[in-house]
């Protein structure tokens, strides 16, 4: 007999075994459900649970409380290093322990070359998934608005 751990929330069927996606992301769906790729939405039971990846520790010791830290991906794929004493209290939906978190985001390097749209320099950037590119200095992001700033110029690179 399956464990309700086991079991999806949404229909009780059992889970089917974890299975991993292109970017390397682990998941565990609903016996009763598929992934339609052509379609690119589920099929039957739509339940997936996102299972966390383990957490690897750094030689590095935090500097808010002296604890080893740790290299921590998000579901979405983001990097962070945080301390290895903090945690998460699900039922008042607050962090515990340590606060200390450092993002890991892209990495930029200034490039000699031009902007062919206006002139200014060009930086390469390389994502936090290894993506690179490069674009215009001034181009940003207005987060508020959810959209671009300064020069459009983009030219994604073949790794």
């Amino acid at each position: 007999m399956p464990s309700t751990q086991d079991l999806c929330p949404l229909c009780n069927s059992p889970l089917k075994e974890p299975e991993e996606t292109k970017t390397g992301k682990k998941l565990q769906r609903c016996s009763k459900g598929e992934w339609d790729a052509n379609a690119r939405q589920a099929v039957g039971c739509t339940y997936v649970k996102w299972l966390n990846s383990p957490a690897e520790t750094l030689k590095e010791m935090c500097p808010t409380c002296g604890a080893p830290l740790v290299l921590q991906t998000t579901r979405s794929g983001k990097k962070m290093k945080k301390c290895s004493t903090a945690g998460w209290d699900r039922e008042n939906r607050v962090a515990t322990g340590c606060p200390y978190v450092e993002w890991l985001g892209n990495t930029v390097e200034e490039l000699n070359e031009t902007c062919p749209l206006c002139d200014n320099k060009l930086v390469k950037v390389t994502t936090t998934s290894g993506k690179k590119m490069k674009k215009c200095s001034t181009a940003g992001w207005n987060a508020e608005f959810r959209e671009p700033t300064g020069c459009t110029y983009i030219e994604w690179l073949n790794s």
